[in-house]
């Protein structure tokens, strides 16, 4: 008896549909699986199905058929494909069938990152494995976060799946996937409905053709990701060598006081850590900012030209900002001179690996020695000295700016353009915006973690569950913990993390506080000279806390559902 049953309906031509059929024959006999296919024509139906076949059959495949399928399949765990996705890889959908799990279910395989790789990624994982299990699916998901893949899918695993689904705000390298549907979004989507993703997923994704990688292909729809994912792909690369610079920086005066930087340290302890912190890491994190923009652009053949770009506009002055231009100069420039270059068959293997990274790296080097380098080394010098002169009303109005800009979507575009903005000075050695977003991002959990505490009526009993996690990931400058509270009473919610944030970012401006790591939360504190005027600094984050949790116990109502 045959364990997998198809049905060609749709498509033009008889000829058409016949050599689907057969190709769909083939690859059953290769993989060593039982096929009965019926092939409906003008002229009539080829092969049809028996009852009997069709009851014993562990999978149906449907070919061009209606929207609501063959009432014959009802109850069966059915796949759908067009006559294009038989004829260009007949291999790949028998795998889908042979994969498909018992009705009402799927296979699916995902993976979820964001830029830091902390808690949007693992927040969407979860959101998945939820959503997966309450629809009756069976999902693998690999997360990308900042220590590496976690849990990472095997190849066979991927073989099996009917889909692989891709929750990331930063870009994914889909190579492992070739012959797979695949279907792209971003964290938030996961967080906040993940069965309504999944859903999108299973209808909406896309067959990768053979085994060729995605921004290789010819003919095939590469996904629009747009600037601010290029930009975020760029600074979660960035991120681990800003924090191992900061750290021995700090380290570094730590154990050599405030002349660790002087000729005479040079081969003392300290000296070394300045060197290693100072002059490589922090060297080198400009460069891979360009880069990795570029990567997410154009792929690897864009990584170098973003990266010397980087490399020029550290050598230029012109920091940060010419590094995310640079990047998308590169990045954009390495894409278009591979879409207008064409070589013949034999020669194409030499554009990946020669042609555009020696054309794109000339292209984005010439501009930002001629053109880039010298104005943004000039808007980057000025920027500095506003902000190094920034006292009293100037620096408040900063601080409550960058606190409300981290507490407005808590991991989303203005929070991360906010950290990035920060993250960035820290290369010109302007360290006051840094301390306030870092205290800004960590109030909203920590406040709302203090109201469940203060004000338990305002909350039901998953919430104040929930407070003491919330409150963990709030000490460790996470500032999604606070995510669910949002979502479930924005209007109130929002303008009070908004208000306590911005306090907090105010006190630590006014107060002049310095910090030079770029995450951690209080568990960086305690390391002598990461940041200045602690007790200050202290203030001001139980401050923007106190306020937030006082806020949210007067204008949030009584939790209307009932304990137990």
């Amino acid at each position: 008896m045959s364990d997998i049953v198809a049905i060609i309906a749709g498509g033009e031509g008889t000829v058409t549909r016949v050599l689907a059929a057969e190709a769909l024959r083939r690859a059953a006999r290769e993989a060593g699986h039982d096929i009965e296919i019926e092939v409906r024509t003008g002229e009539g139906v080829l092969d049809p199905l028996a009852a009997s076949r069709i009851a014993v059959a562990g999978v149906a495949i449907e070919v061009g058929g209606s929207e609501a399928g063959d009432p014959r399949f009802a109850g069966k765990a059915t796949i759908r494909a067009t006559l294009a996705d038989v004829l260009a890889d007949a291999a790949a959908v028998l795998g889908r069938a042979a994969g498909t799990t018992p009705p009402g279910g799927r296979r699916i395989v995902a993976i979820t990152s964001c830029p830091t790789g902390i808690a949007h990624t693992f927040m969407a994982a979860e959101g998945l494995l939820q959503a997966a299990k309450a629809l009756g699916h069976e999902i693998r998901v690999e997360t990308q976060g900042s220590v590496g893949a976690g849990t990472p899918l095997t190849e066979d695993e991927i073989a099996a799946a009917d889909i692989v689904l891709i929750a990331a705000d930063r870009q994914v390298d889909l190579g492992r996937f070739g012959g797979k549907r695949v279907f792209q979004s971003g964290t938030k989507p996961a967080i906040n409905d993940g069965k309504a993703l999944i859903a999108r997923a299973l209808d909406e994704a896309e067959l990768q053709s053979g085994t060729a990688r995605p921004a290789a292909r010819t003919g095939a729809r590469k996904p629009r990701t747009g600037p601010y994912k290029h930009l975020m792909t760029g600074v979660s690369f960035m991120i681990p060598f800003v924090t191992a610079g900061g750290l021995l920086i700090a380290l570094a005066f730590a154990f050599g006081g405030i002349h660790a930087t002087d000729a005479a340290q040079a081969h003392s302890f300290a000296g070394a850590l300045f060197e290693i912190g100072a002059k490589s890491a922090f060297t080198l994190f400009v460069p891979v900012l360009g880069g990795y923009i570029a990567y997410s652009i154009a792929d690897r053949p864009g990584l170098a030209p973003g990266m010397i770009g980087g490399l020029l506009a550290s050598l230029t002055g012109a920091g940060f900002l010419g590094a995310i231009l640079a990047g998308f100069i590169g990045g954009y420039a390495t894409r278009w001179l591979n879409e207008i270059l064409r070589l013949p068959r034999g020669l194409q293997g030499l554009k990946p690996v020669l042609l555009l990274p020696v054309l794109g790296t000339l292209f984005t080097g010439l501009l930002m020695i001629y053109v880039i380098g010298r104005p943004v080394a000039e808007l980057l010098h000025l920027m500095t000295h506003v902000l190094r002169s920034m006292q009293g009303s100037s620096a408040l109005a900063l601080g409550l700016l960058l606190g409300a800009m981290m507490a407005f979507d808590m991991g989303g575009p203005v929070n991360k353009a906010a950290y990035t903005f920060s993250v960035g000075l820290l290369s010109a050695q302007v360290y006051t915006p840094m301390a306030a977003v870092m205290a800004a991002g960590m109030t909203p959990p920590l406040g709302i973690a203090l109201a469940t505490r203060l004000f338990a009526s305002r909350f039901n009993t998953l919430e104040r569950e929930s407070g003491l996690s919330t409150g963990v990931l709030g000490l460790s400058f996470i500032t999604e913990g606070a995510i669910p509270y949002a979502a479930e009473d924005p209007f109130r919610v929002i303008p009070c993390t908004m208000t306590g944030s911005a306090i907090a970012g105010a006190i630590s401006m006014v107060a002049d506080v310095k910090l030079r790591v770029p995450h951690g939360g209080v568990f960086v504190l305690p390391i002598p000279n990461a940041v200045t005027h602690l007790g200050l600094y202290v203030v001001a984050i139980v401050a923007g806390s106190m306020l937030t949790a006082v806020m949210l116990g007067l204008v949030k109502k009584p939790a209307g559902e009932a304990d137990g």
